[in-house]
């Protein structure tokens, strides 16, 4: 088992940034691919960002692609998601999750999942 807790969400005004966290506990963080989702009323959890275990490889959708950073310290067990020139279309919940399965950017791909964060980006 793996527990994820995600830290960092807010209200910012558009243009702002945030930078997000999720600390794991559990089995071994640097065993897993870290990813970020996002949920936004109404609509399906979508992917956002993700980074392979050795924090060598990283994938982002299209539309953080250029504004969102993510990064991990494998010696905290934490996973980060930076997050600039944030607009009105990046409300969401930002959910981490943890998992060794081959779809990066599909939910598949992930087992452990935290409870969600917050972002609220006031136009």
């Amino acid at each position: 088992q793996v527990q994820l807790v995600e830290s960092g969400g807010g209200l910012v005004q558009a243009g702002g940034s945030l930078r997000l966290s999720c600390a794991a506990s559990g089995r071994t963080f640097s065993w897993f691919r870290m990813g970020w989702f996002r949920q936004a009323p109404g609509k399906e959890r979508e992917f956002a960002a993700a980074i392979s275990w050795s924090g060598g490889s990283t994938w982002y959708a299209d539309s953080v692609k250029g504004r969102f950073t993510i990064s991990r310290d494998n010696a905290k067990n934490t996973v980060y998601l930076q997050m600039n020139s944030l607009n009105a279309e990046d409300t969401a919940v930002y959910y981490c999750a943890a998992g060794a399965g081959i779809m990066v950017n599909d939910k598949e791909g992930y087992d452990y999942w935290g409870q969600g964060t917050q972002v609220t980006v006031s136009s």
